[in-house]
């Protein structure tokens, strides 16, 4: 399979994928841990999670796949939503809640 058909995979069988560096327990950057702790209070229990620090393959081909230059990538229902800034402002803006109620 290659790294896409991974990445089409991950995206179209969760309906919350965070492309992150670390984990949602250990972030290990202040950008994925800022969209951890916005997901967290939108109430979302089943994050599914990719470090992207243990595959570098997948941390490029995250980026080609969505022409995002930078991580973390948030997908909701298989669409690509951004990184952590707009991500933060979704969330103040009501519209991210809204979104994964859909």
């Amino acid at each position: 399979m290659s790294v896409e058909d991974t990445i089409e995979q991950q995206i179209t069988t969760h309906p919350v994928v965070l492309y992150m560096k670390g984990t949602l327990q250990q972030p290990q950057c202040g950008f994925s841990a800022n969209t951890v702790n916005i997901l967290n209070a939108c109430g979302i229990e089943n994050i599914f999670s990719v470090d992207v620090l243990v595959d570098p393959e997948i941390r490029q081909g995250i980026k080609d796949y969505s022409n995002w230059p930078t991580i973390p990538q948030l997908y909701v229902n298989g669409e690509f939503v951004g990184g952590s800034d707009i991500v933060t402002e979704m969330y103040e803006s009501g519209e991210l809640q809204k979104l994964i109620k859909e």
